[in-house]
């Protein structure tokens, strides 16, 4: 089997985030990158596949150029190779952008069987590159799945649903997107990590996944960032339980106005 895994770089969850000056992005200096906890669950799945099944797993990305250590850290983690599509066209890619990166790097890999990605990037969450690349790619999806069955031809999907789970089955190829609860990832070894320096990583641009500048631009455009509010302090309330239950009751009444 061929699997295909999409990968996104995002900064570490523990990262502190600062605005920057221009009030539309995030500073990115001294901050971790890392792969997106949602892609690391899609790369597991895509192994433990081909340690069941036998085949290759070929990740691609679409970043800048620190965005190919997101690439080697999959690679140690055990996949074959990978795709890198790298171009300044796609610096600002909104979802749109990147799907159709995404999908025209995939095409170059026809014939593949199925395409793995995580539900969401951490980071700007919008949960759209999934359900676009299965529309690009002219592939049914499943989305959420929490858990995998691949047989001949077809897999055997269950996805996480508001208060319970349903099973659905799909003809392969299929974009199929990774929610938390599908795996454990694993560690990368020391020697998979030494082996991730010698295999390839191959580079292409806009023109190479089949696009010009009108469909690279973002149709989304992020004019504004600002940080949550600093909460207030907490309001301690000293005494016996009944006065401090009495005196509760007048802040929620009087001062926050919720009773």
């Amino acid at each position: 089997m061929k699997i295909v895994v999409c990968v996104k770089q995002v900064p570490d969850t523990e990262t502190r985030v600062h605005i920057a000056p221009e009030g539309n992005g995030i500073v990115e200096t001294d901050i971790n990158w890392i792969v997106s906890p949602y892609d690391e669950f899609a790369i597991e799945e895509a192994l433990k596949i081909k340690e069941a099944k036998g085949g290759e797993v070929v990740l691609v990305t679409v970043g800048p150029d620190r965005a190919q250590s997101a690439l080697r850290t999959g690679l140690a983690m055990g996949a074959d190779s990978a795709i890198h599509v790298k171009d300044a066209a796609l610096d600002a890619a909104d979802p749109l952008a990147t799907a159709r990166a995404l999908a025209g790097a995939i095409k170059t890999l026809a014939p593949f069987d199925l395409v793995l990605c995580g539900q969401q990037g951490v980071g700007g969450d919008n949960s759209q590159v999934p359900g676009l690349l299965g529309e690009m790619l002219d592939l049914p999806q499943v989305t959420v799945a929490v858990k995998l069955d691949v047989q001949d031809g077809k897999a055997i999907v269950e996805r996480e649903i508001e208060g319970a789970r349903e099973t659905w089955e799909t003809a392969l190829p299929a974009v199929v997107s990774a929610q938390k609860g599908l795996n454990e990832p694993r560690y990368a070894s020391l020697k998979g990590i030494m082996a991730a320096k010698k295999k390839p990583i191959q580079p292409l641009d806009v023109a190479g996944v089949g696009l010009d500048a009108a469909a690279a631009a973002p149709k989304v455009k992020v004019t504004a960032m600002e940080l949550p509010p600093d909460r207030p302090a907490v309001n301690m309330i000293e005494g016996e339980p009944d006065a401090q239950a009495k005196e509760l009751i007048r802040l929620l009444h009087e001062d926050a106005k919720v009773i």
